[in-house]
């Protein structure tokens, strides 16, 4: 067996443009035979040796070096896009809590693709709210917990507990993919979903989302939640499913008018850059989800909230989302600088004690949410049960005095009220 031929040594461009050049100058002094064999390209059998002679050789040169010139200029472009990557991935990681579950090249291979877009605006709105809160309470710091399904996907988790404002703040971030649970398709089935699955039962589905609950220690503090996601399935016959969900509500143990009214203008003005009739619409639709039947009570003054929503278009209803996500620290970080310090009695702790109760009873029992969270496989608990506040109270038949600013704040959570008209 011959030996394998030694590999031509690795020459730079530019070197080997320059040998071009030298071997086109020798050839031009030279006879024209011996100018084809010096660059080596005598012509093939049969083509005349008069033919092209140093001027064909210099040709050949000049030809050579353009195409070195271009493998260079292109590397170059490549080395400059590469490096372009990588400081914005760069930039990326440093804007976010935790790199994405997905991963950010990934995300940026896939970055036309809405449910990419999606994660980073996820990823972006955990990011400004933890450190919103955490510039109101500097005391205290995020613990930030990845975690991964096993089934396919996972999350990041942002909590801080026992500060000298936010008794908890959590803001949670995931991303999960997999074959919809019996269970979890039977719930959307129950508000008018039809699903097709195969025939095995299969309904591969893609889930994301950023959610946040954060209970202040001050009761003169409002809690806040807020939730938007992205769902998709696919069908059996290919078709996919797809739609958007969240919103924004507080929760305040005292009321306070002006509080209310720059909460709701806020998510008013958020809804009204892309149509008018949402702010009334899911503001409605929000004091209708957040009833505690069994209290005949809202959890708490409202705000908006959505699910379900496939229209317009995709693009159009991403974009409303993006607004609201945007909404959400002007809406509430002010209330809370303007509050934190307020002096309180036990009293008053104690109210907010049995209100926080109320806020449990809806989360474990109606939100559907936490359902959804509870009948997937592989979810990981305490993500989902970490709206629940470290105390809460129950007292056995508690009524507050009439005329008390306890009473107060019941009649609003009984009676809805219209804060911007």
């Amino acid at each position: 067996m011959p030996p394998r031929p030694a590999s031509a040594p690795q020459v730079p461009v530019m070197a080997a443009a320059a040998q071009l050049l030298r071997g086109a100058a020798r050839a031009a002094r030279a006879p024209p035979a011996l100018a084809r064999r010096a660059l080596g390209s005598a012509p093939p059998p049969g083509v005349p040796a008069t033919r092209g002679g140093p001027r064909w050789a210099l040709a050949g040169a000049l030809g050579g070096l353009g195409l070195g010139l271009g493998l260079w200029r292109r590397r170059a472009a490549m080395a400059a896009g590469e490096e372009e990557e990588d400081e914005e991935e760069e930039r990326l990681r440093r804007r976010f809590m935790a790199p994405p579950v997905s991963g950010l090249r990934e995300l940026r291979r896939r970055r036309r693709e809405l449910r990419s877009r999606m994660e980073l605006l996820i990823m972006e709105t955990q990011a400004e709210v933890c450190r919103a809160l955490a510039a109101v309470d500097p005391g205290a710091a995020f613990a930030v917990d990845t975690w991964e399904r096993k089934e396919g996907g996972g999350g990041i988790s942002c909590v801080l507990q026992d500060g000298d404002v936010f008794e908890k703040a959590g803001v949670n971030v995931s991303v999960v993919f997999g074959q919809l649970s019996e269970e979890a398709a039977r719930q959307m089935r129950s508000r008018g979903k039809t699903l097709k699955a195969s025939a095995d039962g299969k309904l591969p589905f893609c889930a994301m989302g950023v959610s946040s609950v954060i209970h202040p220690k001050n009761p003169h503090v409002p809690t806040m939640h807020f939730n938007y996601r992205y769902f998709e399935i696919e069908e059996a016959d290919g078709t996919k499913q797809w739609w958007f969900g969240g919103g924004t509500d507080l929760t305040p143990t005292y009321l306070n008018e002006e509080d209310a009214v720059h909460f709701h203008k806020t998510l008013k003005e958020a809804c009204d850059k892309h149509d008018p009739k949402l702010y009334p619409k899911y503001k409605k639709w929000c004091d209708d989800y957040f009833f505690i039947k069994h209290r005949g009570e809202r959890r708490g003054i409202g705000g908006i909230f959505f699910d379900d929503l496939d229209s317009p278009s995709k693009e159009e209803v991403f974009q409303f989302v993006q607004s609201c996500a945007k909404a959400i620290v002007p809406c509430y970080i002010p209330i809370v600088k303007k509050h934190c310090h307020d002096a309180f009695t036990p009293e008053e702790k104690q109210w907010q004690q049995l209100r926080r109760g109320r806020y449990v009873e809806f989360n474990l029992v109606y939100d559907r949410g936490t359902k959804f969270g509870l009948l997937t496989p592989g979810s990981r608990i305490e993500s989902i049960l970490m709206s629940l506040p470290l105390t809460a109270r129950w007292e056995y038949m508690h009524t507050p005095p009439e005329s008390s600013r306890e009473a107060e704040i019941l009649e609003v959570l009984r009676n809805p009220k219209d804060w911007v008209h």
